[in-house]
C-alpha cells in the first residue's frame, strides 16, 4: 500500500510521531473484543513499513538482578550515538492490585526525554507466564515500523520462559557473575535459546572471567550433546562481557547484534512469521489448554490455520480470540 493510501495514524507512527506511536500503543493493548478490528486494520496497515523490513528487533532476557533494564539504557543510548532510532519495550511485573505496569524497569532506566527518536515503554504482564505481555508482540510491530532498532526487555525469567524468542530477530541472554545460573540454564536447556550471550557486571573482573568460561564450556556441553548451543546451527554465538555502569563491553554487544542481523538476512521473514505462528498458538492453548487445542482439530491442524490467517490479514491477538469463540461456541456456550 503506497504510503499516500495510508490511514492517517500509521503514516504518523511511521514518521515516529510519539504522540502517534503511543496511541497505537494503547490501542494494541486495548483486550476488549471491540477493539480488535482496529488492531489489525492498524497492524496490517504498518506491516509494509520500511523501517519494519530492514530494522532489527533485539530481545534481552535473563534472571532478575543482572542489570537488564541498566543495560537496555546503555544499548539504546549508544545506538543513538550511532545515529539510529531506537524503541524500547520494558516489560514489567504486574500490580498485584491494579493489574498495571509496576515501572520497576523504567524507573531503573535513564534516557533524555526530548531526544525524538527513542521511545520507551512499559508493559504490564497481567499475569502472563513466558517473561513478556500479552500485547507484547503488536507492540513489537507497532515500534518496529517507526524506528531502526527495537529492544524488548523482558521480566526477569527462570528456566522456562522463553516467549522472546516469538518476538526477537536476536535473543540475548543475559547473565551475572557469581550466581550460578549457567548451570541451571543448561540444566533446562535454555543455552539454546539465545544467539547472544552476555556476562553483565564485568566490573567484577574474576567472576566475569569465570563467568565467560563457564558459558563456554555450557556451549560446548550443548554442541556436545547435539544441540547448536543457540537457535541457528550456523552461527556461533558470541559471548560478550559488559557493565552497563560503565559502558564498557556496549560498543562491542552493538557490532555482534549488527552482524547476527546480518546474519539472518536470507531467513528473517522466515523466523518472524514462525515466531507469529507459535505466539498466536500459545495464547491460545494456555487460555484454553489441550482441550481447546483438541476441539478445534488438533495442533497439527490449528497450526495451519493459523498460518493461513495470519497470511491473511489477522494478528496473533485477533486471531486468538476469533479461535476463542470458536471454542466456546464448540462447548455449547455464548461467546
Amino acid at each position: 500500500m503506497p504510503p499516500s493510501d495510508l490511514p492517517d495514524d500509521a503514516q504518523q507512527v511511521m514518521s515516529a510521531d510519539k504522540a502517534a506511536v503511543a496511541r497505537a500503543l494503547n490501542l494494541v493493548e486495548d483486550r476488549r473484543p471491540e477493539a480488535q478490528t482496529g488492531v489489525t486494520k492498524l497492524l496490517a496497515a504498518l506491516k509494509g513499513a520500511p523501517k519494519a523490513a530492514s530494522g532489527h528487533r533485539v530481545g534481552l532476557t535473563g534472571p532478575p538482578g543482572v542489570g537488564k533494564s541498566t543495560l537496555t539504557s546503555a544499548l539504546a543510548r549508544s545506538v543513538r550515538r550511532r545515529d539510529r532510532t531506537v524503541g524500547v519495550v520494558a516489560v514489567d511485573p504486574s500490580s498485584i492490585r491494579s493489574g498495571g505496569s509496576l515501572l520497576g524497569d523504567r524507573a531503573r532506566m535513564s534516557f533524555d526525554p526530548s531526544d525524538a527518536g527513542l521511545f520507551v515503554r512499559s508493559l504490564a504482564t497481567a499475569g502472563e507466564v513466558g517473561g513478556l505481555a500479552y500485547a507484547a508482540n503488536s507492540a513489537v510491530r507497532v515500534l518496529a515500523a517507526a524506528y531502526d532498532m527495537v529492544v524488548i526487555e523482558t521480566t526477569g525469567v527462570g528456566q522456562s520462559e522463553i516467549d522472546i524468542i516469538h518476538v526477537a530477530d536476536t535473543v540475548v541472554l543475559v547473565i551475572q557473575p557469581g550466581s550460578g545460573d549457567v548451570l541451571q540454564f543448561l540444566k533446562a536447556g535454555i543455552m539454546e535459546i539465545p544467539d547472544i550471550l552476555v556476562v553483565n557486571k564485568a566490573d567484577h573482573d574474576d567472576l566475569a572471567q569465570r563467568a565467560v568460561a563457564d558459558l563456554r564450556g555450557a556451549l560446548q556441553t550443548a554442541h556436545a550433546v547435539g544441540a547448536s548451543g543457540g537457535q541457528d546451527a550456523n552461527w556461533e554465538t558470541p559471548i560478550i562481557a559488559t557493565s552497563a555502569t560503565k559502558g564498557t563491553g556496549i560498543d562491542t554487544l552493538i557490532d555482534a547484534l549488527d552482524r547476527h542481523r546480518q546474519h539472518l538476512e536470507a531467513s528473517l521473514e522466515t523466523r518472524r512469521r514462525r515466531g507469529e505462528v507459535q505466539w498466536t498458538l500459545d495464547l491460545f492453548s494456555r487460555k484454553h489448554g489441550e482441550h481447546g487445542v483438541s476441539t478445534l482439530g488438533g495442533l497439527a491442524k490449528l497450526k495451519v490455520r493459523t498460518e493461513r490467517d495470519l497470511d491473511g490479514g489477522q494478528t496473533p491477538l485477533s486471531l486468538c480470540e476469533r479461535l476463542s469463540r470458536e471454542y466456546v461456541a464448540a462447548l455449547g456456550k455464548t461467546p
